[in-house]
């Protein structure tokens, strides 16, 4: 019976949860999602580029910024994809390891978050395991996104800060540079962290003023974090840098003013009524409001989630259906019990959307990854409310073993879905950019001249990456052409690589007009195409296809 005890104790229950946890997102990290895409590759290269001379592929040393395509990354996950090449070398595994590590340490931090807030080892564990294996949380862990690493940062600084207000010690200034640290680490937290901030000293404001007084050295330092994590930060957003990537995204574009333009034509409102009612402020208000809400959606949370192929499986949800009658639970048990704790998570739960409603194709799973992990805390609470609401311990068993069943199932048809989704959507993660670069590697000393499509995205950069190049060379490359339209920054030719619109390739093998507008003449010199398999061309021999994981066809490979 001690032994029993002992493997059921919240400490063993809790490794148990964390080793899952982690093993759920490292195996086969390397493989599926089948590939990396283009964001995950500027990120390997950008590293390996640091890592290698001090600077990114653009040559400043250690950025705050990292322009990359011209949507400017912010540095934290870059430089932590930095530290894992240092010891395993660029790669897949390398670049996605610190969102798989992220993923596994919020699983931790969400127990220590819900045993602060409630004193309750049940209702933590359940969370832990909750957000262990749930959709939302388990698929972005496995891709190499900085909302990932900024989410863990968001919960482990809320954890520090509660217990530092709590037990008056230094932790809150733990709190405080893990906040900031998000800050610098994925966009929606540079408006969720002074805001969750600014919340937590206001419901814990008592205790937040009893630590400033203890010693002058407390505000001193609280201060000087506050100055230099989240002040610096805003000075950076008034900069077209801090800002490029809303730009790419929000919600007025040139579509919503067509939008606006045409309602006011069709309107039937009398004299300047249409320009009052259909504006870009009207139309901004009634976006927002609406993008907000939609992340509220039974449909996005529990059917079919977010729009996008890359941050969830299409049409399965983001938490399991079997969980959904203990969300309910869990808010009308937050509603009812106004305690601090009650508030800690509203105010979570409030502001978390926020960022993300500022966009376009809400709602957008990995914008409003900050939600996590709200609904499996209250979710968990939900289920320890409904077992401790049974009379007998009979009854309090087959409600647990049947939950645990249904939960079980539920999970097992996320993890077959899972792998299906990485064959059916191979194309979505631009699948076959590796083996064209093996191919092109192995062949480059055959060829004079490499033209390779822009059909899947940026081809330069998966050359860098999966080669890799050697970065001094890239960074001092005289063949280089990059110029930036189109609020991005392309890039045409290096070496002897040259990158040309799957349009502008002609039929023939004659001239072809790089969007830059330099002319390659495919005449001269002995030449290899990489096309998309929709051309037809002629006076090129087939050498090689590539395809995605369906067996479709990704690239046919030509030569002159």
């Amino acid at each position: 019976m001690r032994i029993l005890d002992k493997l059921t104790s919240p400490g063993v229950l809790l490794s148990l949860i964390v080793i899952n946890a982690f093993i759920l997102r490292i195996i086969f990290l390397d493989k599926t999602p089948p590939s990396l895409n283009w964001d995950e590759v500027s990120h390997g290269y950008n590293a390996y580029s640091i890592l290698k001379t001090g600077r990114d592929e653009w040559g400043k040393s250690f950025p705050l910024i990292f322009r990359a395509y011209g949507d400017y990354k912010l540095p934290v996950y870059i430089y932590a994809v930095a530290v894992s090449e240092f010891f395993i070398g660029p790669s897949e595994l390398a670049v996605r390891l610190p969102s798989a590590l992220a993923g596994t340490f919020s699983v931790f931090f969400v127990y220590l978050f819900t045993y602060e807030l409630y004193k309750n080892k049940k209702v933590a564990l359940f969370s832990g395991v909750l957000v262990a294996i749930e959709p939302w949380g388990l698929f972005l862990s496995r891709i190499a996104v900085e909302a990932n690493l900024a989410l863990m940062f968001i919960i482990s600084g809320a954890y520090f800060y509660i217990r530092g207000v709590r037990l008056r010690s230094s932790s809150i200034l733990i709190g405080i540079s893990l906040l900031g640290i998000s800050a610098w680490t994925y966009n929606s937290a540079r408006i969720f962290s002074p805001l969750f901030l600014f919340g937590l000293a206001f419901i814990y404001q008592r205790e937040t003023k009893e630590f400033i007084k203890r010693r002058v050295a407390n505000l001193v330092l609280s201060i000087l974090l506050i100055c230099g994590l989240f002040l610096t930060m805003f000075w950076q957003l008034t900069a077209s840098s801090g800002l490029a990537r809303y730009a790419n995204v929000q919600i007025i574009n040139d579509g919503a003013i067509s939008r606006i333009v045409e309602s006011r034509n069709t309107s039937e409102l009398p004299g300047v009524l249409p320009r009052v009612v259909y504006n870009k402020g009207t139309f901004f208000v009634n976006e927002y409001v609406r993008n907000y809400i939609s992340h509220f959606s039974p449909t996005f949370l529990y059917l079919k989630g977010g729009s996008h192929y890359q941050f969830n499986i299409p049409n399965f949800g983001l938490l399991y259906l079997v969980n959904a009658p203990f969300l309910l639970i869990g808010i009308l048990h937050l509603i009812k019990n106004r305690n601090v704790s009650s508030k800690v998570l509203l105010l979570w739960i409030i502001i978390a959307p926020i960022a993300a409603s500022f966009t376009r194709e809400s709602p957008h799973a990995l914008r409003s990854i900050l939600i996590i992990p709200i609904p499996m805390i209250l979710s968990a609470q939900g289920i320890i409310v409904s077992w401790e609401s049974l009379k007998n311990n009979q009854n309090r068993m087959i409600f647990m073993l049947l939950y645990l069943v249904l939960l079980s199932i539920s999970a097992y048809s996320f993890l077959i879905r899972y792998l299906d989704y990485k064959d059916k959507y191979s194309w979505a993660w631009q699948y076959g950019n590796k083996e064209m670069v093996d191919y092109v590697r192995e062949n480059y000393n055959n060829y004079d001249k490499i033209i390779i499509s822009k059909k899947y995205g940026e081809p330069h950069e998966f050359l860098l990456f999966y080669w890799p190049w050697r970065p001094d060379v890239y960074q001092n490359d005289q063949k280089l052409i990059r110029f930036y339209q189109s609020n991005w920054y392309w890039v045409d030719q290096f070496d002897k690589f040259y990158f040309v619109n799957d349009w502008d390739i002609p039929n023939d093998s004659s001239m072809l007009t790089l969007e830059s507008g330099k002319e390659v003449d495919c005449t001269i010199g002995k030449c290899l195409l990489v096309s998309s398999p929709e051309k037809n061309l002629h006076g090129w021999d087939k050498v090689y296809s590539i395809n995605f994981l369906d067996g479709s066809r990704a690239f046919d490979i030509y030569e002159n």
